[in-house]
């Protein structure tokens, strides 16, 4: 016996096992207790201080890269303003850090302030009110509607006890709770119909419940271990920056030392300016824009997501949406109403739509809203049961007043409901005299009360054939996951002696069916179509019935008619072992009845198949599964803060097709920062190449002050308005691109690599032009020439090349050249901050440039001309072979 759970124990054998009474524990043995076990409250892992979180976002390798880079820019370059540059990105990504991390601490600190802060006891045969904190095992707690159950108890008395659960379980609907002990040892949480769980609410009745677990041992207390255990793990966007500094840094140190020691060797300078002229390289080359440049295209990207309603918590959440093959989705309020709904309406004989309605006089609209305990508010907002409340909402929709009808005939006796007889009665005074017995329930229950039929105006003897048919309409709803309930009455003299079952639910006239259902939300089924056409598989993941949440897939599109093998329950996956399921995880798109530790296998087992995983969830039961996904999305409306906290982005409309929307705008936001590497690294790989082969050449050499000024007025402006580019068409009929993809995927590796290389060659055919025909005479005039035609060239060159990256593939005429205004608007400025440092008296020769006639100018502005139609003859091509390989 002591190793069942509570659950399966009996009433009396829990009592004893927690050697406590009905009296309740003395106050000695509480205290006690409370010493050895400690409070009722939820742990929490040990906070980093704001100093350390601070200096841990200094340990990334591109971080460490950045600082030495302007530590040289400053010290040896006297770069100072570049340097500036550098060291206000890196901090601004430090502050941006800590408050990340500041965010997701607030999940358990939501968890604990969800904690009831008073409980009712009995201890020593006397009723007290305590703080929840001071709950210790073996204590009897009194619970009644409007309560918040103060730690797990096992419950020893229910009268008519229901509770919502749904933040903890996912059940959509308060759960009926009894007293009996349960035959199996292993049944999920959300079945323990005689336990009582901590945070969640008493919707109605009342019950005894004694404590058999606090604080951490609580079902609450584990998830809280799950949310401080769980690892942090980095997005592909993280990983991408991650993976690009390592390797950019090595090839840009290579690069530094070659040029160097080949200029050494040349004698193109001395060795200081040589050496000099090596770490400019190094430094121009180092896109320190990059994370500045990421962290603004993801801030732009938040704010369009938040006027769609997405509202995100995270910054790289933003561009990892955009890679996400799985979208694990809660049922209850995302992809359903979470409003219970009459959907079928049975009378006459006859099985209906809710929709073609019910007339006021027939008795089936009578008793549905009779027998109901649903407040009517002076607003009209209706309060209740959410099965009775739908059921009197229908009643409005069809223009029934059932205050006006109450009026006219008040409740006078009622017998309430009872899970164990499932019916519910209530009484009523008619204008004439006499009374009406109204009576709702289950279909099985109720029928065993019937004796006669009601038809239109008439009544008549239940035949047996009647009953089949009642019988088979209720399984039809069933069959499609409606909840059933049926509707009987009769008409009395009088009012018996005692009003109870016996006297009351007997001889009655069977008035019809209805069925009710959690509806999908009109645009959940084409937001799931689009999910699909997108590449990525939608599932359920919900604390609801098999049935139920069978039945709303196939209406969603998640599965197709009869495909049951695609449905696995909480208890069926607890069958498996890791390794079984990871060989079946492909199999299943719903799962029911699951428990917290289900839904982070489930995401585990998908990410350990190289998926980018979003999960949504606003219990507190999703809060584990939130965190561990790539993705963890919270809903705004019905969320609990505690998935709100451990979520990365959340719903501000819980809706499911905003998750979609949100997939689109991360796509973009990745689009666009692929432009924007491809932008910078083509133009750095043009600066080295031309660096390079100067120096192999045995040409002028670009100055220090040259590379560095070009890389800060030509990289930072453009590529944060390449950011902000239009979504391109088609973008949400391409297949995800998976974890393993990153910057370079796609093409744009080989495009970074020749487009880099033809940016080099036009700038060295320009020097190349400008020594073989000179305007001026001299060697001085012309070599000076050439070095300010070379300069002009490669700064002009990357903004005419920033038109070709606004598309990695499509044609700039297609995507459209001046679409974007602030694009535009960056271009003209680095041009202006570009042609300054030539047109400007004073700033030429800061800059050791001459000026040019307008013939030189010409050769400079054709080749950036040039730039733009090589690469999009180019791109023809491309769009030609990947158009024969499709």
């Amino acid at each position: 016996m002591a190793n069942k759970p509570p659950y399966a124990l009996s009433s009396e054998a829990v009592l004893k096992q927690e050697q406590t009474s009905l009296t309740g524990l003395t106050k000695e043995a509480a205290q006690t207790r409370l010493n050895e076990n400690g409070p009722n409250e939820l742990a929490q892992a040990e906070k980093k201080g704001m100093l350390a979180r601070f200096l841990d976002q200094f340990k990334d390798f591109m971080i460490i890269v950045l600082l030495v880079a302007a530590l040289i820019a400053g010290f040896l370059l006297s770069e100072w303003a570049d340097a500036g540059i550098i060291l206000a990105v890196v901090l601004l990504n430090a502050v941006f850090g800590v408050f990340q991390e500041s965010k997701a601490e607030e999940a358990i600190d939501a968890l604990k302030e969800m904690s009831t802060p008073n409980a009712h006891v009995r201890r020593g045969d006397q009723v007290l009110t305590i703080p929840s904190s001071q709950l210790v095992l073996g204590d009897i707690v009194l619970l009644e509607a409007g309560d918040v159950v103060p730690a797990d108890l096992r419950l020893v008395e229910s009268a008519n006890l229901k509770i919502e659960e749904s933040a903890l379980t996912g059940e959509s609907v308060p759960v009926d709770k009894t007293t009996a002990p349960l035959d199996a040892d292993d049944v999920g949480i959300g079945d323990r119909t005689n336990m009582a769980f901590m945070n969640s609410n008493i919707t109605y009745g009342r019950g005894v419940g004694v404590v058999i677990a606090t604080g951490m041992q609580t079902e609450v207390g584990r998830i809280a271990g799950m949310i401080n255990s769980a690892e942090e793990t980095n997005t592909p966007l993280q990983e991408n920056l991650k993976s690009l500094g390592k390797t950019l840094t090595v090839m840009i140190l290579v690069i530094a030392v070659i040029v160097f020691a080949v200029g050494i060797w040349r004698q193109a300078a001395s060795l200081p300016e040589m050496f000099l002229t090596a770490v400019s390289l190094a430094v121009a080359a180092i896109p320190e824009g990059l994370p500045a440049i990421v962290t603004i295209i993801l801030a732009l990207g938040t704010q369009k997501m938040a006027k769609r309603h997405a509202l995100v918590r995270k910054l790289p959440a933003v561009e990892t949406l955009g890679s996400t093959d799985i979208i694990a989705s809660d049922k209850t309020g995302t992809l359903t109403q979470n409003k219970m709904t009459v959907e079928k309406v049975y009378y006459d004989g006859q099985l209906n739509d809710a929709s073609a309605g019910i007339h006021g006089g027939n008795p089936l609209m009578t008793i549905m809203n009779f027998a109901n305990d649903t407040q009517v508010q002076d607003d009209g907002k209706l309060l209740g049961d959410p099965t009775e409340t739908a059921l009197v909402a229908y009643g409005k929709t069809q223009n029934y007043d059932v205050a006006k009808a109450l009026t006219g005939e008040p409740r006078i006796a009622e017998v309430p409901f009872d899970s164990e007889r499932k019916l519910m009665t209530t009484v009523h005074r008619r204008a004439d005299g006499k009374l009406l017995v109204a009576t709702k329930g289950a279909p099985d229950e109720l029928l065993k009360r019937v004796t006669d039929l009601a038809t239109g105006e008439n009544t008549a003897p239940l035949s047996d054939s009647e009953r089949d048919a009642i019988l088979k309409a209720n399984k039809d709803m069933a069959t499609q996951a409606l909840r059933v309930l049926g509707m009987a009455y009769k008409v009395i003299d009088t009012l018996p002696e005692k009003v109870d079952s016996d006297t009351v639910e007997n001889h009655m006239i069977f008035a019809g069916l209805v069925g009710m259902i959690d509806p999908e939300r009109p645009e959940a089924e084409a937001a799931v179509a689009e999910a699909k056409a997108a590449g990525i598989r939608p599932m359920m993941i919900t604390g609801d019935h098999r049935d139920t949440a069978e039945a709303i897939a196939v209406r969603l599109g998640i599965i197709d008619q009869g495909d049951d093998d695609a449905v696995i329950t909480g208890a069926e996956l607890d069958q498996q072992s890791d390794d079984e399921f990871a060989k079946n995880v492909a199999k299943y798109s719903v799962y029911a009845r699951v428990a917290p530790e289900h839904k982070v296998r489930i995401v585990n087992a998908w990410q350990k198949k190289g998926k980018v995983v979003a999960m949504t969830g606003d219990g507190v039961n999703d809060a584990p599964a939130l965190k561990a996904a790539d993705i963890g999305i919270g809903m705004g409306i019905t969320g609990t803060e505690v998935s709100k906290g451990a979520s990365d982005m959340v719903l501000a409309d819980d809706n499911f097709a905003t998750i979609v929307v949100a997939v689109e705008e991360g796509r973009k936001v990745f689009s666009n920062i692929q432009k924007a590497i491809q932008y910078l690294l083509s133009a750095n790989l043009g600066e080295v190449l031309t660096l390079f082969m100067m120096t192999m050449l045995g040409w002028d050499l670009l100055a220090p002050v040259h590379i560095l000024w070009i890389n800060l007025v030509t990289d930072t402006f453009p590529a944060i308005a390449l950011g902000v580019e239009p979504t391109e068409p088609g973008i949400m009929k391409q297949k995800p691109r998976g974890r393993k993809s990153n910057f370079f995927s796609g093409g744009v590796g080989p495009a970074v690599i020749w487009q880099g290389i033809l940016e080099g060659l036009l700038t060295l055919g320009v020097y190349w032009i400008a020594i073989t025909y000179p305007v001026h005479s001299g060697s001085a005039a012309i070599h000076a020439d050439a070095l300010t035609m070379a300069y002009a060239t490669l700064g002009l060159i990357q903004l005419f090349h920033a038109f070709n990256v606004k598309s990695i593939h499509q044609s700039l005429f297609t995507v459209g050249a001046f679409r974007n205004k602030a694009f535009n608007w960056a271009i003209l400025a680095s041009f202006v901050l570009l042609a300054v440092t030539i047109l400007v008296p004073g700033f030429n020769g800061l800059f050791h440039v001459t000026s040019l006639d307008w013939h030189q100018w010409i050769t400079v502005l054709g080749a950036g001309v040039a730039m733009i139609v090589i690469v999009e003859i180019v791109k023809v091509f491309e769009r030609a072979r990947r158009k024969q390989r499709a």
